[in-house]
């Protein structure tokens, strides 16, 4: 998927739109990437003399590459809206800076109803920065 497919994808708008382009592989699972530029609005004040991400944003960014995990298993996305029910067992393991290319890898763990259950890695190159264990409820944007 390149940004416009995602944008059709993803209720997210910039500033917060987190992912570039995305994959979802034969295996069952997603990638997605990202460039951290460095004028974007959560470096600014974090830090400015040594701009780091927040590990919110590295979240964000695993939940958004969950979104095209789902596609698959929910069906069309379209009007629906994926909310966070859950963040377990998360670990930062190492920082990501502007210039780094992040990559997210997904997989479905679990589901119930509308409630779905991810492991959500994040890498820069081979490094592991981020993993952990997100749960989301899907339902349709007019009950949001």
């Amino acid at each position: 998927m390149n940004r416009e497919e995602i944008t059709a994808l993803l209720p997210h708008r910039e500033d917060m739109l987190l992912i570039e382009e995305a994959y979802r592989k034969e295996d069952g699972s997603a990638e997605a990437f990202y460039t951290v530029r460095g004028d974007e609005f959560f470096l600014r004040g974090h830090f400015p003399d040594y701009p780091v991400v927040p590990g919110v944003i590295l979240c964000e960014m695993i939940a958004q590459s969950a979104c095209v995990l789902l596609q698959g298993d929910v069906g069309d996305m379209a009007g629906k809206t994926p909310f966070y029910t859950g963040i377990d067992n998360v670990r930062f393991r190492s920082q990501v800076r502007p210039g780094d290319r992040v990559r997210t890898v997904v997989t479905l763990t679990g589901k119930k109803a509308c409630f779905y259950f991810i492991h959500g890695e994040l890498y820069v190159g081979d490094k592991l920065c981020v993993k952990g264990d997100f749960s989301f409820a899907v339902v349709d944007a007019s009950r949001a």
